[in-house]
């Protein structure tokens, strides 16, 4: 396979997209807004817009805590985010008492918003609190006329996958290779930064039904030899990746239960699975394959028909 230079796009052009409709009435962002309302009171969090200098220093300090960067390469800069605050964008909060226990920053972009960082403190996880936050972000863009929200992530999370396709009902449309290039955060540190730039339709049904709680998972449970559907990757018995057949009409690319366990044990595996990864699931996308979704199994599920039917 021919390599591909870092910050290649593979697949379609996200912000070429035609956009969904806007909502002709205020019924889309009322529901949004309900839905909004009870995530945060599931997750017993109260999420504000942020605008002061003071509360977006936390912001920056929460983010460096959670990707457990020095103080010499920040993720983020309180004048950075003052700006975008001020200039419409989306930074947010979710607050526990007074503690702050989750961020989000977002900027406005040529295709509505384009969310660029999200984090939950540690100690808040498993709490729906991340959930929370996208769904009030939605809310938030539908009560101003947007309708579409893109971001990256990588695509070897697979419960960070399994979030944003299932839990979120988001869309993949690029894969991007060595997107960042080579970061130095306790995550990224000596890895490549490939991405999979996902478009979430706020006014897509099943993102409404992801957002009210109702996951959208994709179906990987492929039996061996059913007709039509194949694994195209999968984990072998020594944890490291398996190529398979990517000819059938449905392909299944399954990713390492526990990413960031592996980067601790066995870096070379890490690698194995990302160029596998990026030669599978991007070489698929850069064929303009759709991927339908993230199933419960850990996988991609990918449909090879370019009409989907």
């Amino acid at each position: 396979m021919t390599p591909t230079p870092a910050g290649a796009r593979i697949g379609g052009d996200l912000y070429r997209a035609e956009p969904e409709p806007a909502p002709d009435s205020g019924a889309l962002r009322d529901r949004a807004t309900a839905a909004a309302v009870r995530a945060a009171r599931a997750a017993h969090v109260e999420i504000r817009q942020l605008h002061t200098l003071d509360e977006v220093s936390d912001v920056c300090k929460l983010l460096d805590r959670i990707w457990q960067v020095d103080s010499a390469n920040p993720m983020m800069l309180p004048e950075l985010l003052m700006v975008l605050a001020h200039a419409g964008g989306y930074v947010a909060g979710t607050y526990e008492g007074d503690r702050l226990t989750g961020a989000c920053v977002a900027l406005l972009a040529t295709d509505g918003l384009h969310s660029h960082i999200a984090g939950v403190d540690v100690r808040s996880r498993g709490r729906e609190v991340g959930h929370a936050l996208k769904v009030h972000q939605r809310a938030w863009c539908l009560d101003r006329g947007i309708t579409r929200i893109s971001w990256t992530f990588d695509p070897l999370v697979g419960r960070n996958a399994f979030f944003n396709l299932a839990k979120l009902g988001a869309v993949p449309a690029e894969y991007l290779v060595d997107f960042y290039g080579r970061l130095t955060d306790a995550f990224n540190a000596g890895d490549h930064t490939d991405r999979l730039l996902v478009r979430w339709d706020l006014a897509a049904p099943r993102v409404a039904l992801a957002c009210e709680g109702i996951p959208q998972p994709a179906d990987d449970a492929a039996a061996p030899g059913e007709e039509g559907v194949a694994i195209a990757l999968d984990a072998g018995a020594d944890g490291r990746p398996v190529l398979g057949r990517t000819d059938a009409d449905v392909v299944i690319v399954r990713v390492p239960r526990d990413i960031a366990a592996l980067r601790r044990t066995d870096p070379d595996a890490v690698l194995s699975w990302r160029l596998a990864v990026r030669e599978v699931l991007g070489g698929l996308m850069g064929e303009g394959r759709v991927v339908r979704g993230f199933g419960r199994l850990g996988g991609y599920v990918v449909d090879r028909r370019r009409d989907g039917g």
